[in-house]
């Protein structure tokens, strides 16, 4: 799957951090996020990204609203609308605005996976959706794995170190020793 830059609109920073994550295990780069349909406008003239995640309900200017605006200026625009259970009539009203789909939440990856492929016209394979999302699963809990060893080994170094040990264990604050056995002092 080719990586897309992904505009999020969400003016609630949990689900953007949530969204963001999903967006970046699925191989995909978030390359703005906005808090408002005004500065969703402002942030797709910017950076003109491959897709816009957008909430409906938003202060200072709804998700609708602002898809009808971007749509009018780019047509060619690519806008999934990110919704709650119960918004049914304003998901039609995205859809007829311009939205290319739509994802509700909470959030199910292949769901997220599937819409975005949906609005960029791409055919959705579902056994390779499933083999890819587990490819990625395993591999970001190796890499937390991995961080966290080298961040415990790196933790007892500087532990040893604290405690006046070198990394073998050894006592590092007695003197070295010398030849024959004798102290550093000369005793």
């Amino acid at each position: 799957m080719d990586s897309l830059d992904i505009l999020i609109v969400d003016d609630s920073p949990i689900i953007t951090r949530k969204l963001g994550m999903l967006l970046e295990q699925l191989g995909h780069k978030v390359a703005r996020t906005a808090a408002t349909g005004r500065e969703a406008i402002a942030a797709y003239k910017a950076c003109r990204p491959d897709v816009v995640t957008m909430d409906i309900t938003m202060p200072d200017m709804d998700g609708i609203e602002a898809t009808r605006t971007i749509m009018s200026e780019f047509p060619e625009a690519k806008i999934v609308m990110v919704t709650s259970h119960g918004q049914e009539k304003m998901v039609l009203d995205a859809l007829k605005a311009g939205a290319k789909g739509y994802v509700l939440k909470p959030f199910q990856q292949h769901k997220v996976y599937e819409a975005i492929q949906k609005a960029c016209n791409r055919v959705v394979h579902q056994d390779r959706l499933l083999a890819e999302i587990e490819q990625r699963k395993t591999q970001t809990e190796a890499a937390e794995k991995e961080a966290t060893a080298k961040a415990a080994g790196e933790k007892a170094v500087a532990e040893k170190a604290a405690a006046g040990k070198d990394a073998a264990g050894n006592d590092s604050t007695e003197p070295a020793a010398t030849q024959k056995g004798e102290s550093a002092a000369g005793v």
